[in-house]
This record gives structure tokens, C-alpha cells and sequence, in this order.
């Protein structure tokens, strides 16, 4: 199957390596995966923060950009929630039929990679490695939003030498939420208290999630004082045995992701 990667803003910039590692798995198993040169941002945090119009250059030109794909991923659920529920809205909203149309034609081909894996290319077990304690965080536009379900942990079940940990009240809101965490800083820090309490709670060596900016955040929580690693779950199915993790070791500044 031949595959476009949306790698998403924030994939690009800050989290590179989770937009490789997706690419690495789908070819692994066999994909092609092209990279369309013409994508910018998709305009999520324009429309969240209530700038539709100028959100409208960037569904546009997204549209444009990948309609000629038959299959689009992106290494985020929040991303792919805003192409998939927001799109065609912003479209219609500033009275473009066709424009809407083609919006919700190349959101019907948009998935998160659980979704892609796991609904379209019907695997499950992607032959990865990874021999550690994790639990998992569902994030809450791949829960709420996309309704990606247990699609993540079915994936992470089939992981070799991986021993998956229930996080306790896993559906609770990190308090990241995108533009919420800059608007309502203060807010958005002191909801992530119960959430890294049950993180450390599992005794989890590692926390995982599909979107890599809660983590990222989450892991600088002034709570998160522990030996826990946070770690993309597309660089955990991405593993092999022969790529196999280094030793453990306690966290550093540098990014885990």
C-alpha cells in the first residue's frame, strides 16, 4: 500500500523521531510511505483558539496536498482529530461546498497509526521488542475525539517482553489540551497532579501515549520526581530485538521521546 505521511507540526519540529518511527514500522511491514512536500500546518490550534478564517488557507492547502493519497497517517490523534471533525466545518462555515467535500473525502482516508494498523492493515503484531514495565495514557483527542478505543493496547499486548500495566483512572484529563495549557496555565498545571500520581503508582518503567506534547509536557510536571521514562508508543512498536532499548537508566533532561 502506498502511504502519506502527514507528520504533523509539532512531529516535525520537536518530535522527530516519533514521524520516523512510524515510517520505519509501515515499511517494515512491507508499505511504501511518500512524504507530500507541500504540507504545512493543518490549522488546529487556529481553529481551536477561534481563528477560522484564518484557518482556511491551511484546510485548504491540506486538502490540495494530500487528496491524491488513497491513505493518509500522522503520528498524532489530535491532528488527525482536527483533519477529521474539523475540517470540512471550517470549510462549509466560509460557504465552500466543494471545498468541504474534498475536506471530508481526505478525512475519511486519515488515520492515526493504531487506527491504520489496526482497522485497515488489520495487524496487530507488528514483531516488536520491548523489554520493560509500561503503562499507557489514552490522550484525550485519540479517546474522546477519534474514539480510538483499546486499539493502542491491543498493539502494545502484542509487543515481546513487554509488561503492560492498567493506569489507574486512565480516561482522566492530563490538563494538556493544546492553546487550554497556554490560556489557562495555571489551571492546566494543577490537573496533571492525580494523573502522575497514578503513573507512579503502576511502578511502570515507562509511560506511553499516542500524542507526544502531553507527554513531553507531563513529564515536567513538578509531581513527576521518579525514575519514569515517557516514551512515544510509536517508538515502542517501532522496536525490534535487534534495536532493542539501552540498559535502563534513571531519566535525564533530554527528551525521552
Amino acid at each position: 500500500m502506498r502511504i502519506a505521511l502527514f507528520v504533523t507540526c509539532l512531529a516535525d519540529t520537536m518530535f522527530p523521531a516519533a514521524a520516523k518511527a512510524t515510517v520505519r514500522l509501515l515499511e517494515r511491514l512491507g508499505h511504501e510511505v511518500v512524504f507530500p512536500t507541500g504540507q504545512t500546518c493543518c490549522g488546529q490550534m487556529h481553529i481551536n483558539t477561534g481563528y477560522q478564517a484564518d484557518a482556511l488557507p491551511l484546510v485548504r492547502r491540506h486538502v490540495r496536498t494530500f487528496d491524491p493519497y488513497d491513505v493518509v497517517v500522522a503520528p498524532s490523534g489530535s491532528c488527525v482529530g482536527s483533519v477529521r471533525h474539523q475540517h470540512a466545518m471550517v470549510a462549509a462555515a466560509a460557504g465552500d461546498r466543494s471545498l468541504a467535500a474534498r475536506a471530508e473525502s481526505v478525512a475519511g482516508r486519515t488515520y492515526e497509526l493504531s487506527e491504520l494498523l489496526v482497522d485497515v492493515l488489520e495487524v496487530e503484531d507488528v514483531s516488536a521488542y520491548y523489554p520493560h514495565r509500561v503503562t499507557y495514557h489514552p490522550t484525550c483527542h485519540s479517546l474522546r475525539v477519534l474514539r480510538v478505543g483499546d486499539k493502542p493496547l491491543r498493539l502494545l499486548r502484542r509487543v515481546r517482553g513487554l509488561d503492560l500495566v492498567e493506569l489507574p483512572a486512565a480516561e482522566q484529563c492530563c490538563g494538556f489540551g493544546g492553546t487550554f495549557a497556554v490560556k489557562n496555565a495555571d489551571t492546566s498545571t494543577a490537573m496533571p497532579a492525580d494523573k502522575m500520581r497514578h503513573v507512579l503508582d503502576t511502578g511502570a518503567d515507562v509511560c506511553t501515549a499516542g500524542d507526544a506534547s502531553p507527554l513531553h509536557r507531563n513529564k515536567r510536571h513538578p509531581t513527576q520526581q521518579s525514575t519514569t521514562r515517557w516514551c512515544d508508543s510509536r517508538l515502542v512498536v517501532d522496536r525490534e530485538r535487534h534495536r532493542a532499548p539501552p540498559p535502563w537508566r534513571p531519566p535525564t533532561t533530554r527528551c525521552d521521546l
